[in-house]
């Protein structure tokens, strides 16, 4: 019986625990000293921080040269907004020399028509059907008592940056409908001539806003807003007080903090309006 365990086999040692208790090291050290004696060694810290830095130099100086030349070309930066300034002076100056140039022709034509109409019947009545058709295009310059209704934006324009004053409703400011209103309730209490800024009223004429632009016939006007109306100085003051543009202008003072006052004018001065060609014409009922 003895002989036959000793002929049985005994189970073998697990290989992990021989591993275990034979092998000190993990293999991976071993792998290790193995490549740094055949000398394949990875680079050393050293590079590898260099290379680092290296790339993150390159990386800053890439950003702040795309930084800077979107700077300088921003449509906000001081240069750019000098440039548009420059621009919009020249043009202008341009625009006033080719009115007071327009302005002398425009004399020159009217002295040589009278000339050469005011010696018959039939040219003095051709020439008051043309005073006529040009007062009500408001092509000619004039001259009367009326009264001014001056409007002006807030002092403080509104600080779009901050949240606090973005849902304040005292930071609205002055628009194109009412100017509108001014100028329809003059022309409804008896004016027989409106400018706006020295820009007169006229047929084909506009008041609109474009941005944060005020424009009359295509020309920025700037606050405050002075409207002139020509005609009987009590009677437009009447009218005007009893309106719904006064009540809403009143209202909008209050609200928001507008320039709002009408006085009485011994002498406006009114210069002509553009005239524009007419191409073609159709007789109607009115």
């Amino acid at each position: 019986m003895n002989q036959h365990w000793e002929q049985i086999r005994r189970n073998p040692v697990p290989s992990l625990l021989t591993a275990l208790l034979e092998d000190h090291l993990d293999p991976g050290y071993a792998a290790a000293a193995e490549d740094r004696t055949t000398k394949h060694t990875r680079p050393a810290r050293k590079g590898v921080l260099a290379w680092l830095t290296v790339g993150a130099l390159l990386t800053g100086l890439t950003i702040g040269i795309a930084y800077s030349e979107t700077t300088d070309r921003g449509p906000g930066s001081g240069r750019v907004q000098a440039e548009i300034l420059a621009g919009v002076r020249a043009a202008s100056e341009r625009a006033d020399t080719l009115t007071a140039t327009r302005d002398d022709l425009t004399a020159e034509i009217d002295r040589r028509r009278e000339e050469l109409f005011a010696d018959n019947a039939a040219g003095t009545g051709i020439l008051d059907v043309l005073r006529r058709t040009e007062d009500a295009a408001a092509a000619t310059e004039v001259l009367g008592p009326g009264v001014t209704v001056t409007l002006s934006d807030p002092a403080a324009k509104p600080n779009l940056s901050d949240s606090g004053q973005r849902g304040n409703p005292r930071t609205a400011v002055l628009l194109d409908r009412d100017l509108q209103s001014v100028i329809n309730a003059l022309w409804a209490g008896g004016a027989e001539a409106v400018a706006l800024n020295d820009v007169r009223i006229g047929p084909g004429v506009t008041v609109r806003q474009a941005g944060g632009a005020m424009l009359v016939d295509n020309r920025p006007v700037f606050s405050p807003y002075v409207v002139s109306a020509i005609g009987s100085p009590s009677r437009l003051q009447t009218t005007f007080v009893v309106s719904d543009a006064y009540l809403r202008m009143s209202g909008v003072q209050q609200l928001y903090g507008v320039g709002f006052t009408i006085a009485e004018a011994d002498d406006v001065t009114m210069p002509a309006a553009a005239v524009r060609d007419v191409e073609s014409a159709l007789e109607g009922d009115r």
